[in-house]
């Protein structure tokens, strides 16, 4: 297929207190074992389409970080240039943050945990809703990643579920409804290509 106008975003391998159930947020825990693997996986996937990327961004956070690393390691291109901006960061949990997930449902109930989770615009005590994440992604997008889109560059992003959320509510038109229940497998590229007015032409997810 053609690859002008060609956007890939992929949500960092598993983190290890993703393997904890811990609530993550802004803190800064590295990739596990596995999460290395689904990062050279995911290197090795777009790999076989030939696809390789004029400009990377990720967040300021080490898990994004290193999972851009290693999927530009298994296509050869260590020396792409990497932006690296906290407007990318996972959604800040606030007082949940390095909490256990369970344990948070036991101090707080089943439904107020749900609601901080999954509602758009609810945000954890001290923390960010969606919305608020919305907020910052967006306009991080419209300035600094689609423009070299648009030149018909390659980009690739690899970030977090929130953030990478509010990119996919953009580029797919969703609504606050629908958006808190899309789910991004880590470690999963998802390829976009772009029309000339920077809506979505095709979406390919390269599933294991």
């Amino acid at each position: 297929m053609s690859m002008h106008r060609t956007l890939v975003l992929v949500r960092h391998g598993q983190s290890e207190w993703n393997a904890k159930n811990l609530f993550t947020g802004w803190k800064n825990p590295d990739l596990t074992p596995l999460g290395i693997e689904e990062a050279r996986r995911a290197g090795q996937e777009l790999r076989k389409l030939d696809l390789l990327f004029s400009v990377g961004f990720t967040s300021a956070l080490l898990r994004a970080q290193h999972t851009l690393q290693l999927i530009f390691e298994e296509l050869g291109q260590s020396n792409v240039p990497t932006v690296k901006d906290r407007a990318l960061n996972e959604r800040h949990y606030g007082d949940l943050s390095g909490l256990n997930k369970d344990e948070a449902r036991e101090k707080w109930g089943e439904e107020q945990v749900r609601l901080w989770r999954r509602s758009y615009d609810v945000p954890p005590p001290g923390g960010e809703s969606l919305k608020d994440t919305v907020a910052r992604v967006v306009p991080f997008y419209v300035q600094r990643i689609l423009p070299p889109v648009m030149r018909g560059e390659r980009v690739l992003v690899a970030a977090h579920g929130n953030s990478l959320r509010a990119l996919c509510m953009v580029l797919e038109q969703m609504t606050p409804d629908s958006i808190p229940t899309l789910e991004l497998s880590t470690g999963v590229p998802i390829i976009y290509r772009l029309n000339a007015d920077s809506t979505v032409a095709t979406k390919t997810v390269l599933e294991p």
